[in-house]
C-alpha cells in the first residue's frame, strides 16, 4: 500500500478495513506504472485475485484529480452489487451512482454505457476514465457487440478517454491489447490457492453423478465448508436439490436445524409479502433449504435468490445447485465447486461447454476472506471420460476470444442505426470505416484473406442498410443517411430492431386494438423474460387461455406460457393461481409483466411516431395493468395511493365500492392490510 498516493490509501483503508497490504499480482500491477501514466491497460490475473480493488484506485485517482469515472459492467446483479460495495466512498465526498452526469463514480451496465455514447456526448467527453469489468465478455454472442462498439464510438467522441479494461486471462491478449492500443499486466498469482480435479463415479462405486456430489458434500459439511454445484438447467438444479436434501438430513449437525428453518420461512415469505401462496417451487425450494441446500435459477422470485445469495455468504446453507449463469456476477464463498453437466443443450442439440467458461466455473472456489483453498471438480461417469475431460478441460488452453458482432445481425442494425442517429455516419463508407476500427474490424485487418473478407463486411452492411431503409428505419437524403422518427426511437431505445419491426406491423394490421393479441405479439419479442414450462405436461390449459382470447396457435411454446401468464396476470390472479393453471415457473410473472408494462409503453411511441394517436388510452391503460397486474376498473386506486398494492385495492372495492370519498378514515383502517399512512393517502387522493 506504501507505493499508492497516501489520500488513496487513507480512502481505502477506511472503506476496505480487511485490505492491509496488496497482494503480489496487486503489487505487480501498480508497480507497472498504471497509476502514473494515461496509457490504456488490461489487468488480467486469476478469479479472486482482488482486480475489483485495482480498478477502485485508479477510479480514486481520476477521481481526486477533478475527473469522473464509469465502471462498466456486464450485468445488473454486478451492477447492484458494485453500487453497494462503492456507496462507501460517499462518505469521502465521491458521488457514486448509476450515470455519470449526476455522479463522479457511475457504473454502468453495458446496455446503459452503449446509450450513453450514443447521445450523450457531452457527459461522455466529461468522462475521464472507463473501466470495463469482465472484459472478457467482448467475445460473448449477446453482450459483447455492445461493449466493443460504444468503446469504439467512445474512442471516436472522446479521444482523451483513458480505459481500464479487467479480465480473466485470455489467449489473444496481444489481439485485445493492439485493438485497444493498451499495455497488458498479466499475473498468475490467487490468494487462495486453486486445485483442480476429476471425480470419477466408479471409483465412488455408483453409476450417478448425484452420489459423488453428496459425498463431496459429507466431506464438506464436516470440514464446515460450502459448495456450489453448477448444472445445466433449471429442472435438474431442483432435481439434484431435492435428491441430496433427502440424503443429507441425518448428517445436519443439531446447531444448524434451527438456521435452516429460518431461511425456509424467509423463502416462503417472500410470495406472501406479495398477495400470493407459495408456488409448488417455492415449496420445494424451501423444503430442500430446510436441510440447508438451494437451487438458484431464474424462475425463482428475484427477493428469494437474494436471500439464498446473502444467507450462502452468512454461512447458513450447506450447498446451492445453480445454472451456469451464476458464474458471473455475486460473489459467494464457495470452498468446492463442482460442475456436475459439462454440456449444455443448443439449437444444434447438446455441446461441450468451452474451456473458458470451465475456467470461470471453477474461478467461484475458494473466496478470499472466506477460504484457504479451493477445489474445482468435474464429474466423469468412467476412467475413459475422465481422461479426455482431464487433458479437454485441466490441461487444455482457453478458445481464443473473437468478436461476434458481424454474426449477431441485431447489433449490426443497431450499430448502423446507432451511427447515422448520432450524425457519425452519412454514407456506405462512413459504417465501413467504423466498422473497421471494430475489434471485429481489426481482427479482420490481421486476416490472410482480408480482402475477401472485407468484400464480405461490406455485402452484410448493404444487406442491413436495405433492411432498414426498407422498413422506414434509416432514409436516403440529399445530405446522407437520416433516420426516420421510427429510427430515432430505436436509437434512443434498448430494445431489438426484430421487437420494433414486429410490434409497427402489428399496428399496421390492425383497425383496433385488441389487447390481448397485442399481449401475444409482446411475448414473441427477443427482449421479453420467458416465463418457462416446468415439465412435460399437457399444455393444453395454455391453449384454451390463449384461444378464449382470439388468439389461436398450433404449437405451444414459452412465448405462448408467457402470454397466457400475462393474461391471467391482468385478470389479478396471483402466481400461486398461475403455476397451478399453467405448470411454469410462475414467479418470473411479476419480473416478465414489469418488462411488458415498459414494451406497451415503447408500443405507445411507435404509433406516436406514426402519427396513430387513437390507441394512446388503451396502451396506458394495458401498461398501468400489466405493472400492477390488475383489472381496468382499480387503476385509478393502485396508481394514486402509494404502496397500496393490488390485493388491498381489490379489498377495498369489494367493501365500498369504487368511490372511497364517502369512506371514513377510520372505516378503512378496519380493512385488514389498511394502516393509518395508507388511510390518509386514501382520504387525500379522494
Amino acid at each position: 500500500m506504501e507505493a499508492i498516493d497516501p489520500d488513496i490509501r487513507a480512502i481505502i483503508q477506511d472503506c476496505y478495513p480487511n485490505i492491509k497490504e496488496l497482494n503480489p499480482a496487486q503489487r505487480a500491477v501498480v508497480s507497472s506504472g498504471f497509476l502514473r501514466d494515461n496509457a490504456n491497460y488490461i489487468i488480467a490475473i486469476p478469479t479472486a485475485s482482488g482486480k475489483t480493488l485495482l480498478g477502485v484506485i485508479a477510479a480514486l485517482s481520476a477521481i481526486l484529480n477533478g475527473g469522473k469515472v464509469v465502471y462498466a459492467v456486464p450485468l445488473l446483479s454486478i451492477q447492484n452489487e458494485k453500487i453497494s460495495e462503492f456507496k462507501k466512498f460517499e462518505e469521502h465526498g465521491i458521488k457514486v451512482g448509476r450515470h455519470p452526469r449526476s455522479s463522479d463514480f457511475a457504473v454502468m451496465v453495458f446496455e446503459s454505457f452503449d446509450a450513453l455514447t450514443r447521445f450523450s456526448w457531452n457527459t461522455l467527453r466529461e468522462v475521464d476514465l472507463l473501466i470495463v469489468d469482465e472484459f472478457h465478455m467482448i467475445g460473448e454472442y449477446t453482450r459483447g457487440p455492445t461493449i466493443e462498439c460504444a468503446i469504439t464510438r467512445s474512442k471516436i467522441v472522446n479521444p482523451a478517454l483513458r480505459i481500464l479494461a479487467l479480465s480473466a486471462t485470455l489467449k489473444n491478449m496481444h489481439e485485445l491489447s493492439s485493438w485497444l492500443d493498451a499495455e497488458v499486466v498479466e499475473h498468475d498469482y490467487r490468494p487462495v490457492p486453486l486445485y483442480k480435479d476429476i471425480l470419477v463415479t466408479e471409483e465412488f462405486g455408483s453409476r450417478n453423478k448425484n452420489d459423488v456430489v453428496l459425498k463431496v458434500l459429507k466431506h464438506s459439511i464436516e470440514e464446515s465448508s460450502q459448495i456450489l454445484v453448477f448444472v445445466s438447467t433449471r429442472r435438474f438444479t431442483e432435481a439434484l436439490a431435492n435428491y441430496i436434501s433427502d440424503k443429507i438430513k441425518r448428517n445436519i449437525p443439531k446447531d444448524k436445524n434451527k438456521v435452516f428453518k429460518a431461511v425456509s420461512e424467509k423463502i416462503l415469505d417472500v410470495p406472501q409479502r406479495r398477495g400470493s401462496l407459495p408456488t409448488s417451487v417455492c415449496l420445494k425450494l424451501a423444503e430442500c433449504v430446510e436441510k440447508g441446500i438451494a437451487f438458484h435459477h431464474a424462475g425463482l422470485f428475484d427477493k428469494q435468490r437474494q436471500i439464498i445469495e446473502e444467507e450462502f455468504r452468512a454461512g447458513n446453507l450447506f450447498m446451492i445447485t445453480a445454472t451456469p449463469s451464476l458464474m458471473y456476477g455475486v460473489n459467494l464463498p464457495s470452498k468446492n465447486v463442482i460442475i456436475r453437466d459439462y454440456t449444455r443443450w443448443t439449437s444444434q442439440g447438446p455441446q461441450s461447454i468451452p474451456v473458458f467458461d470451465y475456467e470461470q466455473m471453477s474461478g467461484r472456489a475458494g473466496r478470499p476472506q472466506y477460504d484457504d483453498e479451493g477445489y474445482s471438480y468435474l464429474i466423469a461417469k468412467n476412467f475413459e471420460e475422465a481422461s479426455d475431460l482431464r487433458d479437454y478441460y485441466i490441461y487444455g488452453d482457453i478458445e481464443a476470444t473473437n468478436s461476434k458482432l458481424i454474426e449477431n445481425k441485431d447489433a449490426v442494425y443497431r450499430q448502423i442505426i446507432a451511427q447515422v442517429a448520432s450524425t457519425l455516419a452519412k454514407t456506405p463508407q462512413d459504417l465501413m470505416e467504423f466498422f473497421s476500427e471494430t475489434f471485429y474490424g481489426f481482427q479482420m485487418s490481421k486476416n490472410d484473406f482480408f480482402s475477401a473478407l472485407s468484400d464480405t463486411t461490406e455485402y452484410e452492411i448493404n444487406n442491413a442498410l436495405e433492411f432498414l431503409i426498407q422498413n422506414g428505419i434509416i432514409q436516403l437524403t440529399p445530405e446522407g443517411f437520416k433516420t426516420t422518427d421510427f429510427g430515432t426511437l430505436i436509437a434512443r431505445s434498448n430494445y431489438t430492431v426484430e421487437s420494433a419491426v414486429r410490434l409497427r406491423e402489428f399496428l399496421n394490421r390492425i383497425t383496433e386494438i385488441d389487447i390481448y393479441q397485442l399481449i401475444y405479439e409482446i411475448s414473441k419479442t427477443p427482449d421479453m423474460p420467458r416465463i418457462s414450462f416446468k415439465g412435460r405436461r399437457s399444455k393444453d390449459p395454455v391453449r384454451d387461455k390463449l384461444n378464449s382470447h382470439g388468439v389461436f396457435v398450433v404449437d405451444m411454446g414459452n412465448d405462448e406460457a408467457t402470454a397466457a401468464s400475462l393474461m391471467e396476470w391482468i385478470g389479478e390472479r396471483t402466481e400461486y393461481q398461475i403455476e397451478n393453471l399453467f405448470h411454469v415457473y410462475a414467479a418470473a410473472t411479476r419480473r416478465a409483466a414489469y418488462e411488458a408494462s415498459k414494451m406497451v409503453k415503447f408500443t405507445k411511441e411507435i404509433c406516436e411516431v406514426s402519427n396513430m394517436y387513437s390507441y394512446s388510452t388503451d396502451l396506458d391503460i394495458l401498461s398501468a395493468r400489466l405493472y400492477y397486474g390488475v383489472k381496468e376498473d382499480i387503476i385509478p386506486l393502485v396508481v394514486s395511493v402509494k404502496r397500496l398494492g393490488r390485493k388491498r385495492a381489490r379489498t377495498l372495492t369489494n367493501a365500498f365500492g369504487n368511490d372511497l370519498s364517502y369512506v371514513s378514515r377510520e372505516d378503512l383502517i378496519k380493512v385488514d392490510g389498511i394502516g393509518p399512512k395508507i388511510a390518509d393517502s386514501i382520504k387525500k387522493r379522494f
